[in-house]
């Protein structure tokens, strides 16, 4: 799982196409995508300008 997470930060793109259903991670199981994708989710609001 730690891999999938790595590649997903080296290619944020790719989490914008799973985001569409566009792309899906084969051996993760939905509960596992829908959390990995909370997770960048959350990354990006916090890093978003009304935080700095």
């Amino acid at each position: 799982m730690i891999n999938v997470i790595q590649y997903l930060e080296q290619n944020p793109s790719l989490v914008g196409l799973l985001k569409e259903q566009k792309a899906s991670l084969i051996g993760i199981s939905p509960v596992e995508q829908k959390a990995i994708l909370e997770a960048f989710s959350g990354e990006m609001i916090a890093e978003s300008d009304v935080w700095n």
